[in-house]
């Protein structure tokens, strides 16, 4: 054995270091080379800025700011002695900074060369049908929500992917929601992301406000989007946002005070349904010195806007009943009082006097309702959807080996209590979780409990459940 292939144990030691043997720098190279550095001064993104410049500590600077720190330096302006004694400036050293950016707050890197292609190709965009036969399995009801909802995510798509085959550009078709709540319309657009393989950010209204003011911006919208699609940019420009309690920014009559929070986030909100480029936090609501930005454009963003409207019924109403009281053409004052589809009958003119701005609204196309559930919808949601409410406690008490069942009047009671509490599909489980609390109790306690069935009187409080032990053919009563 030559000099030449005898290495020793020091070098052996330096050449693992060096991630030679092991592969590991390598690995760490990939990870890196998955995201882009961010500038440690002004946040802003390599693909921005141009090549960052490495310090220690994992820290990157751009050219930008490398330059006007060496220009603030040499032109004197700072007497860096006198820093050191000024009161509230603490200098600290590079080796403090050992904390780099989290990896939420990190932007996924394009590679060089790469297009931006559709999320889905043009064959695989499924039909509006298709989608629409995957709602009706957990929705009950609200057959034209679901058929415009479906259709506006498809021809989304269909415009997303033909967005550079010819000269003729589509206007994307941004939607409002309006319904009573607990219709279903938060639901229906969670139990969408669900079904669809593609970003959608799920957001509320209630907290934003104007730029300047507590709460959050209006960027933290678009800033949702890039958090569920992994901080990639070009995969956010391409998804859904769904955007509740749009009501809540309807703009305040009879104030003094500044409408931070009303008509101020409408205005704010044009851009970003119109389509422009905005520059958003990366992994935070709000823009501040230590969370980089980057730059979305939300041209082919669909915005879904959804709201329960309360007190939009009397303003439809105002409208209807403003004809004559007297003559042949006379409206009945309490015509449209029991009228519980009075929302189909929504104008532009009514949200307008709602407090919506015309600007606000002429950016949302496409307007439908939901309708106000009844007796019968609220028997259907409680057995029919695949994770119908009764097959939820059914599926409970089949892990003790006992049977549950609920009778048809039963059912029927329970939808006219619901019906009571006038909060749509939310009392249902209320009223459910009230009644099934003492049988949830006492069914683990007798382990010969074989099935239950709740019955009308149970609900109504003139009698109790039937109770079957196991192998007994006929039911016994547990008033």
């Amino acid at each position: 054995m030559s000099e030449k292939d005898i290495i020793n144990d020091t070098e052996i030691e330096e050449v693992k270091d060096a991630g030679v043997l092991t592969g590991e720098s390598g690995r760490e190279d990939d990870k890196k080379e998955e995201y882009e550095k961010v500038c440690f001064i002004c946040h802003r993104p390599e693909s921005v800025t141009g090549k960052m410049i490495d310090l220690p500590n994992h820290i990157s600077v751009c050219p930008d700011c490398m330059q006007k720190s060496f220009d603030v330096m040499n032109s004197g302006q700072i007497d860096f002695s006198q820093l050191m004694n000024m009161p509230g400036v603490q200098v600290f050293n590079m080796s403090d900074l050992e904390k780099t950016i989290p990896k939420k707050q990190k932007i996924k890197k394009k590679k060089e060369g790469e297009e931006r292609k559709p999320i889905l190709d043009i064959r695989d965009i499924p039909a509006p049908h298709k989608i629409k036969a995957k709602l009706d399995d957990f929705v009950v009801g609200q057959e034209h929500a679901k058929k415009a909802i479906s259709v506006a995510v498809y021809n989304h798509y269909k415009r997303v992917a033909t967005d550079t085959m010819d000269d003729i550009e589509i206007e994307k078709s941004n939607m409002l929601m309006i319904g009573p709540t607990g219709c279903g319309k938060t639901y229906l657009v969670k139990t969408l992301a669900k079904l669809l393989d593609v970003p959608l950010a799920i957001t509320d209204a209630t907290s934003l406000t104007e730029a300047g003011y507590i709460g959050d911006d209006i960027e933290s919208v678009v800033s949702k989007l890039l958090a569920a699609a992994d901080n990639d940019v070009e995969k956010a420009e391409q998804g859904i946002i769904f955007i509740d309690e749009i009501d809540k920014i309807a703009k305040k009559k009879n104030t003094n005070q500044r409408d931070v929070s009303g008509e101020s986030v409408q205005q704010g909100m044009l851009k970003l349904l119109e389509g422009s480029e905005v520059e958003v936090p990366v992994g935070a609501n709000s823009k501040n010195a230590m969370v980089p930005l980057t730059t979305v454009n939300t041209k082919n963003i669909l915005f879904i806007c959804g709201g329960a409207f309360p007190d939009l019924d009397g303003i439809i109403k105002e409208r209807l009943t403003k004809q004559a009281t007297i003559g042949f053409n006379a409206e009945l004052k309490d015509k449209y009082d029991k009228d519980k589809k009075i929302l189909e009958k929504v104008t532009i003119e009514d949200l307008r006097n709602f407090g919506m701005i015309p600007e606000f609204l002429g950016r949302l196309p496409i307007v439908f309702t939901l309708e106000g559930l009844d007796e019968d919808m609220m028997v259907k949601i409680l057995k029919e959807p695949k994770n119908a409410i009764l097959k939820q406690y059914q599926k409970l008490l089949a892990l003790d080996e006992v049977k549950l069942e609920f009778n048809e009047e039963s059912l029927r009671a329970i939808a006219r209590k619901a019906m009571e509490k006038d909060t749509g599909a939310r009392a249902l489980r209320a009223i459910i979780e009230e009644f099934m609390l003492d049988i949830m109790y006492e069914i683990p306690k007798d382990d010969n409990i074989g099935q239950v069935v709740i019955t009308r009187e149970y609900i109504e409080g003139t009698g109790g459940p039937i109770i079957m032990l196991r192998g007994q053919e006929v039911p016994r009563l547990n008033g």
